[in-house]
């Protein structure tokens, strides 16, 4: 019984770490930078750089790329080219915030 016991454990253990490995390591670079991008927004809209309507806007366009990136990793890898993409609508978004946080409008 302690032999199954343990078998069942380590069979559960290694299961575990082989979800954490496989998970997509060409996107955590994504996933970090969607995060600083979503904190760009909240902080525009704390410090009145942005209105609600733009932080709407700005939103929408974070929950795009999110679908991309999400569609992309849904055959298991994410190619190169994919991932230049991925780069450049990420790169729109980042234009797109920055624009909005600096064009002299303040709530």
């Amino acid at each position: 019984m302690k032999r199954i016991t343990s078998t069942i454990i380590a069979a559960l253990a290694l299961m575990t770490f082989a979800s954490i490995a496989s998970a997509h390591p060409a996107t955590r670079r994504a996933d970090a930078r969607q995060h600083r991008q979503h904190v760009r927004i909240h902080e525009g809209v704390r410090c009145g750089d942005l209105t609600r309507y733009e932080a709407r806007r700005l939103g929408k366009g974070q929950a795009h790329v999110r679908r991309m990136e999400r569609r992309m990793k849904s055959d298991g890898s994410v190619s190169l080219r994919e991932r230049a993409r991925l780069d450049r609508a990420q790169d729109r978004q980042s234009r797109r915030i920055y624009r909005l946080r600096n064009n002299g409008r303040t709530i």
